[in-house]
């Protein structure tokens, strides 16, 4: 239904006000509408105003002749129409309506107006042909009201928020009068001291807080400052002790201020319980301190990860030339008694190889900190190679060392690595423990299985000073050390105890027999399942002159591994084509067979090399030779960098460490080969040098 504001037809033919207002009653109605004390208008049924007061016109900043006999469209604006549109409807359907509410008039702004709407009959039992209109403007009034609940619930708020802030404070909020007598005594502060509010109110707070020996200084300054106004407490924070209800101690910061209103004097302390702090600032002492450690222990790893590669490659030259010595000399030698010693001398040249290879595997396996790889293992042989390791620094230090192996034990699924390490670290202590100890210095290391416990038992013991009673409880946790600083780390204890957990064991001190410490390792008797017989290994001896299995390509940047790969490559039966860096290798790939290039039947490949890496060439070979990317493996000294370790995850090639062995090399390629079909011909070794 469309409101009768919205037309905009003109009114009835016979026009003017006399269509509202016979023409005798005209000048009586504008009087009486003039005197209307409020905004008064009337509006015909076609939306035309007739009438409107002064006070109608004064606020719509309209003259007369802009107002009367014209539509409201004229004067007021669509949106003030549109809000008054449902109640025209009303009212022109014969209904009354009367609101109090704000209105927004656009342009002149939102008013809070009392407004009575009625319709306009010229007789009483005639149809509606018009509406009348009367607003008063309360806007002034509403603000004036306003304003006050906005004082009144201010001041309330304000009172409550006293109230909550006193009452709900962290702080402890104790309030004196200026002889020291407590006057109020919030929940914080009977959380604190363990004091009720009862019991505090009407008390000294000397009495109730403040330490004996401090009493008097109180006092004094309380009356310094009453007498002079000076005080050296007033709006300070400080730090002082002060007492619990059971007589406790207890560091607090302490802040005084004068809330004296009126004629009393009031003190109000706030006093904030500095022991959970005290605590916090402790633990970040030694979170800083563990993190200063967790640093050194990574520069360690670098370090160690560094002289890994430096001293693998090196020791892969030594060990592998002196097994292809050893192998060449047994060809040649033929019983001949002269070369006997040559051979012995190989031998013990390879074992000191194979020692230095394991102190780096050793070094590399702590840095890593690896995940347990458990297998079938002889805890006997781990000892004893625990104690080789150390056994020359042992003796250069006037220890001896006696180890005592129960024969006949078995074999059970252990990280051999880890246990290694546990047994290391015990070594060591021990061998610390022992370093001021005059006469005799003995470590003994034994390993037993007890049938009864189902566990077997490594213990390491030493005849030392032993460790002081009151720290035993503590040398498991991380980063406690009794050593001299930049001697101990404090950690070797707590990873031990950690790996041996993991292992479902358990590490505990006792105390030895000649006063000295005593740790004892017990691991559960699980014995690892037999295993198939491993085939016994021949003597390679190579393969028939003229028979190839293939070319090899092999890239290292230092020339001594690429050229001990590529004389172990040929005594295999395989042609070797050599370069040093990842470039060089992609510039060779590159060529086709008939331009010269090689159809490779595998890829040995150095994984860190300064111009060019492994894993760049892999990525490479990807996309350019994608079928020699099934036959690359990947040689390495040291793969402890993450990125090394997330590359052979995803890349799923496989990986030789150094130093190697020829056998491992030529079992390395036969596995990477495996699926290869040999070629028919015959290839040359090419090797290129920078």
């Amino acid at each position: 239904m469309t409101s009768p504001l919205d037309t905009q037809e003109p009114g009835p033919a016979d026009g003017g006000n006399a269509s509202l207002v016979r023409l005798s009653d005209l000048g009586l109605f504008t009087a009486l509408f003039q005197s209307i004390p409020g905004r008064a208008v009337l509006l015909d049924s076609a939306g035309i105003c007739r009438f409107a007061n002064q006070e109608f016109m004064d606020f719509i900043g309209l003259g007369r002749d802009e107002v009367i006999d014209r539509p409201v469209q004229d004067f007021l604006e669509p949106s003030v129409l549109e809000s008054y549109a449902p109640l025209m409807e009303r009212v022109f359907g014969g209904e009354p309506v009367r609101r109090v509410a704000w209105v927004d008039y656009g342009r002149l702004g939102k008013r809070y107006l009392e407004e009575v709407i009625s319709p306009y009959r010229v007789d009483l039992t005639g149809p509606v042909v018009g509406c009348f209109g009367v607003g008063r403007d309360l806007t002034d009034m509403k603000h004036q009201e306003m304003e006050i609940v906005r004082r009144t619930q201010a001041q309330m708020e304000a009172e409550a928020y006293h109230a909550a802030i006193v009452g709900t404070a962290l702080d402890g909020i104790v309030v004196v009068d200026e002889e020291g007598t407590v006057v109020d005594f919030n929940p914080a502060a009977e959380q604190i001291f363990g004091y009720r509010k009862g019991e505090a109110i009407g008390r000294s707070i000397a009495e109730l807080l403040v330490p004996p020996e401090l009493r008097a200084a109180h006092a004094a300054g309380m009356r310094s400052y009453l007498a002079t106004g000076i005080t050296r407490l007033i709006g300070q924070r400080l730090e002082l002790p002060a007492l619990l209800a059971d007589g406790t101690r207890i560091p607090i910061e302490l802040a005084i201020t004068d809330v004296t209103r009126g004629e009393r004097r009031l003190f109000a302390a706030h006093m904030r319980d500095l022991r959970a702090a005290k605590q916090a600032e402790e633990e970040i002492k030694r979170q800083r301190n563990a993190l200063h450690q967790k640093e050194k222990l990574a520069a360690l790893g670098s370090l160690l990860a560094g002289v890994a590669h430096e001293l693998n490659n090196p020791l892969s030259v030594v060990t592998g030339q002196t097994m292809l010595l050893r192998e060449q000399v047994l060809k040649e030698a033929r019983g001949l008694p002269r070369l006997e010693k040559v051979i012995q001398r190989c031998d013990r040249i390879e074992t000191a190889a194979h020692r230095c290879a394991r102190i780096v595997r050793s070094f590399l396996d702590m840095a890593r900190q690896r995940e347990a790889e458990r297998r079938a293992t002889n805890l006997a042989d781990v000892a004893r190679e625990a104690v080789e390791l150390l056994g020359y620094n042992m003796r250069a230090s006037g220890v001896n060392v006696s180890l005592v192996i129960e024969p006949g034990l078995p074999r059970l699924m252990l990280d051999a690595g880890q246990i290694h390490q546990v047994l290391l670290n015990l070594l060591v202590n021990a061998q610390q423990a022992l370093e001021e100890k005059a006469g005799d210095r003995c470590v003994t290391v034994s390993v037993a299985a007890d049938a009864d416990r189902g566990s077997v038992l490594i213990r390491v013991g030493d005849n030392g000073p032993g460790i002081a009673e009151n720290i035993r409880s503590r040398i498991f946790d991380p980063f406690f050390t009794t050593k001299a600083q930049g001697v101990g780390t404090g950690i070797g204890l707590a990873v031990s105890r950690g790996l041996i957990e993991a292992h479902g064991g358990t590490l505990e001190l006792g105390a030895g027999p000649d006063g000295g410490a005593l740790f004892t390792i017990q691991l559960p008797l699980e014995e690892a399942a037999a295993e198939a017989p491993s085939p016994v290994p021949q003597e390679d001896a190579g393969h028939a002159v003229g028979v190839h299995l293939g070319c090899v390509l092999i890239i290292d940047d230092e020339p001594d591994i690429a050229g001990l790969l590529a004389e172990i490559a040929e005594g295999s039966g395989y042609a070797a084509v050599v370069v040093h860096s990842g470039r060089e290798a992609q510039a060779l790939l590159a060529r086709a067979p008939a331009a010269g290039g090689h159809d490779f039947a595998g890829i040995l490949c150095d994984i860190r090399m300064p111009d060019g890496d492994g894993p760049s060439l892999y990525n490479w070979l990807l996309t350019h030779r994608p079928e020699l990317s099934m036959r690359i493996g990947f040689i390495s000294g040291d793969t402890l960098g993450p990125s090394a370790g997330r590359f052979l995850a995803r890349s799923g090639c496989p990986l030789i460490e150094k130093p190697f062995t020829p056998a491992d090399v030529r079992a390395f390629l036969g596995d990477l080969i495996a699926d290869q079909v040999p070629p028919p011909e015959t290839f040359e070794t090419r090797r290129t040098d920078n």
